[in-house]
């Protein structure tokens, strides 16, 4: 495959939870663990661990506010990710089209075949 892709933004993303919480945040604008972890089935530690991942990975910025960080998605990160996703599915659409041209000429050749027995 020709298309690059970050390892790390994908495996941030791979987690349905930090995927939520990705949702949240743009719906949102911004959070805290503590507002996120309202709306997850999950406790707020694992919460903040999950906003680690997404913050190694470049998909949020974080500010001290007082006692809490506030998130917020970085937009130019996950409008990479956004043209990552893009491009491997563009890649994919290709090979099945490749995929499919051999099938069908596969097929003929048999009809051929067939029809000439």
């Amino acid at each position: 495959m020709t298309v690059a892709v970050d390892d790390e933004l994908w495996s941030a993303l791979g987690d349905p939870t930090r995927r939520r919480m990705l949702d949240l945040l743009l719906a949102d604008g911004e959070g805290t663990a503590t507002s996120l972890s309202e709306h997850l089935p999950v406790t707020r530690q694992a919460v903040a661990k999950h906003l680690g991942v997404l913050d190694r990975a470049g998909l949020v910025r974080v500010t001290p506010a007082g006692r809490e960080m506030r998130y917020r998605v970085d937009e130019a990160q996950f409008a990479r990710a956004v043209a990552q996703l893009a491009a491997v599915g563009n890649a994919w659409d290709a090979r099945l089209r490749r995929i499919k041209r051999l099938a069908e000429a596969i097929q003929r050749a048999q009809d051929n075949d067939t029809t000439q027995e």
